[in-house]
């Protein structure tokens, strides 16, 4: 691991700890004092620097903003009743984020270098991560092509940079959801197994019909027959069928989700029977027909596990069993979080304490 002298530290003069809300907070919209931010440049990484959170000045000829090489994570840091802080698989998301940057001609990043400056990031604003139930400080590691010109070619330069911000719940109330038979999100050979900022691009017109039509979120189907499920808007999707959890298989057009890795795990450690294979919109229409379907969620880092209660599938909207009657995905849910907070055992060794 790096010297941590070969950090370069510039703390803020003046901190907005003392003006954040910590019992409302929107998602995403109230950003830690500090930032780390790493520039690739002559072929290697240049030395890390930690800023206070600031506008980052770019040229109009910016590579990433005319071609699209921009990659993202997310992950979050905990504390536990002892105040000590923890992160929840950091090097997983890392070697994704690694897979997205060879996908889309980026450097990789050394895990080194990753979790030094996340570390000493977490160290200098632990103020800002709330223990609150349901809280934690969600971590934003990003990459994008710098430089300036205008030419389809790989950039030559790069800036790395992770920001954070305390949140609460991303999704406060169970979801309705939308099949969606029109748009597509990935296909086979794409990069939709990349956390790449284009991939999201794509996916917002048809959530915002979605939204205006009453549904929260959709059901992502394949993009050549729109038969089988993949995702749900930005988590991965599972059902319980008959007391068996299903998950669409992963593939080139459907991100590996690190908390879906991780309650396919839980469910396992539990005897929970675990299929990851495709799962077509048929199958689970019959079983919501037949009243086999017991639950469905969708599961990432942001929303960890959020209820579906309805479906809407040509024009007609399904109701899903109760939340309250559901067996598994709470229990899967309370053990994750048990995990995260420290109250209980981390057989798997994913907290990363800081």
């Amino acid at each position: 691991m790096l010297d941590t002298q070969t950090i370069q530290i510039q703390k803020t003069t003046e901190s907005r700890l003392s003006a954040v809300d910590f019992a409302n907070l929107d998602f995403g919209a109230v950003f830690s004092d500090h930032m780390l931010v790493i520039d690739y440049a002559n072929g290697e990484w240049q030395t890390p620097t930690i800023v206070p959170f600031a506008d980052f000045k770019l040229s109009p000829a910016n590579p990433a903003l005319h071609y699209g090489q921009a990659i993202f994570e997310g992950l979050k840091a905990y504390k536990n009743e002892q105040s000590e802080i923890s992160v929840f698989r950091p090097v997983a998301n890392l070697d994704r984020l690694n897979i997205s940057a060879e996908r889309l001609c980026m450097p990789t990043l050394p895990e080194e270098l990753f979790m030094q400056g996340l570390t000493e990031l977490l160290r200098l604003d632990a103020d800002w991560i709330p223990s609150a139930p349901g809280s934690a400080l969600y971590i934003r590691p990003f990459m994008f092509g710098t430089g300036e010109f205008l030419g389809v070619r790989p950039a030559t330069e790069y800036r790395f940079a992770i920001i954070t911000c305390p949140v609460n719940a991303y999704y406060s109330a169970p979801l309705r959801v939308k099949v969606e038979e029109t748009y597509v999100r990935a296909v086979e050979g794409g990069f939709g197994f990349a956390k790449a900022a284009g991939n999201y691009a794509g996916s917002l017109l048809p959530a915002k019909k979605a939204f205006e039509a009453g549904y929260h979120q959709l059901l992502w189907t394949d993009g050549k027959t729109h038969e089988y499920f993949e995702e749900s808007g930005t988590m991965n999707l599972m059902f319980v069928i008959n007391d068996t959890l299903l998950t669409p298989a992963l593939s080139t057009s459907i991100l590996a989700g690190i908390t879906r890795d991780s309650i396919l795990q839980l469910a396992k450690d539990q005897g929970i029977t675990v299929e990851e294979r495709k799962v077509s919109v048929g199958e689970v229409m019959e079983a919501i027909q037949q009243g086999t379907l017991q639950e469905a969620f969708g599961c990432g880092t942001a929303a960890v596990i959020s209820h579906i209660v309805t479906i809407g599938y040509q024009g007609q909207d399904y109701e899903l069993p109760p939340v309250n009657t559901r067996k598994y995905s709470p229990q899967l849910a309370q053990v994750l979080d048990d995990i995260r907070t420290g109250k209980a055992p981390d057989t798997h060794n994913w907290m990363v304490q800081i």
